[in-house]
């Protein structure tokens, strides 16, 4: 059957914009586009002890079975949640079967009626489309500018507001201030939520992230740890208060109607923050290159190229979608897998190549790669 006539015109669009999306084909290039920063996704290690935990316990048994109300709240899950909990300091962990699926449940859920949503301009895509669906009110602030965000508050007197940010932006890889925001939350009584995708492994002496790395984890309403990124394998849990949790087991439809993750993901979930415990080596290393890779972009004089960022997130704008779908591909045919970013991904305008740093780049490789993209711009 043939596609609607609209539909093919929008996919037309998207190819006379050089902006069709396309799933890319396995390749074997050095590593500079995944979001695996301390490699926990290619660690044998993880995987066998994952494994042998199943054995072990005598969980033999490939899927969830049903919804985590309904028969598929096995075992592990509350053994992880209690872990991830504790290991973050906070009272309750409920884990969410994707960093999508943990936003879409938390702000289509918690913040109701004659409520108000306050969120970052270049918050991700799966924050705007939780706040799509909430009947809460919702206004966007400039990115990371508190001034603008104390503008919008003192609009809205004797209403709850929830402030939503990142701690690392992923198009980006910049961070707001994160003292100030709380600080301006508490002035204002308002509950500050936190998306931590970019930090988990990345921040903190193990990996926990930016607000405890900060100590700031108890003065928040909630954060969103997603595991598909630092942590190397899949899901996302919602961190905060035990009440909170209760309240999203009942309300949060991403949560409710869906069939829970399978003893092995959950497994390895908890087997990878095991290891975030003794992996204070690995983290290191990837600071060092996030260090280094912003010591040689200076030395190359690419910095004005780049967005500031001491993330692992480091984003070359390159104006044009097809400059830049131009520039990945010869970097990509000397052997780098580095993706362009097009709009509308990003604005028009801001399209950019993200390079992604891990711990397991040699500092040969980010030489390599920078001093190949100094020669093709310059």
């Amino acid at each position: 059957m043939k596609l609607p006539e609209n539909l093919t015109q929008k996919l037309e669009n998207r190819k006379q914009n050089n902006s069709l999306r396309q799933l890319p084909s396995f390749n074997n290039l050095v590593d500079f586009s995944s979001n695996d920063y301390i490699g926990f996704s290619k660690s044998e290690a993880i995987f066998k002890q994952a494994h042998h935990y199943l054995i072990e316990n005598d969980i033999i048994q490939n899927g969830a079975t049903g919804s985590r109300l309904i028969s598929g709240n096995h075992s592990l899950y509350q053994i992880a949640e209690l872990f991830i909990a504790q290991f973050h300091g906070s009272e309750s962990a409920l884990i969410f079967n994707s960093g999508y699926d943990a936003n879409v449940g938390f702000f289509s859920a918690v913040p109701q009626r004659n409520d108000v949503i306050l969120y970052d301009e270049l918050s991700h895509a799966s924050i705007r489309d939780g706040i799509v669906m909430s009947n809460a009110k919702s206004y966007k602030f400039n990115h990371n500018d508190f001034e603008d965000l104390e503008r919008l508050i003192l609009k809205f007197p004797d209403t709850t507001i929830y402030i939503v940010t990142e701690t690392v932006f992923s198009m980006d890889g910049d961070s707001p201030n994160l003292e100030e925001l709380v600080a301006l939350s508490e002035k204002y009584n308002c509950f500050l939520v936190v998306d931590e995708a970019h930090t988990l492994g990345v921040f903190g002496e193990k990996g926990e992230g930016l607000m405890q790395y900060l100590q700031l984890q108890d003065r928040i309403f909630a954060r969103i740890m997603t595991f598909g990124k630092g942590l190397g394998c899949h899901g996302a849990a919602i961190l905060g208060s035990s009440a909170l949790k209760e309240y999203l087991v009942n309300f949060a439809r991403s949560f409710i109607y869906t069939t829970g993750l399978s003893p092995h993901s959950v497994s390895t979930i908890l087997t990878a923050y095991q290891h975030l415990e003794t992996e204070k080596e690995t983290i290191e290393k990837l600071r060092q290159n996030i260090v280094f890779f912003n010591q040689q972009k200076n030395l190359l004089g690419l910095k004005p190229m780049f967005v500031r960022s001491k993330s692992a997130i480091q984003s070359a704008i390159v104006p044009g979608n097809k400059n830049v779908k131009q520039l990945a591909g010869q970097l990509q045919d000397k052997g780098f897998d580095v993706k362009p970013i097009l709009s509308p991904t990003v604005p028009e305008g801001q399209e950019r190549l993200r390079f992604c740093i891990h711990s397991y780049n040699s500092q040969e490789e980010i030489n390599q790669v920078l001093n190949l993209l100094g020669n093709f711009v310059f």
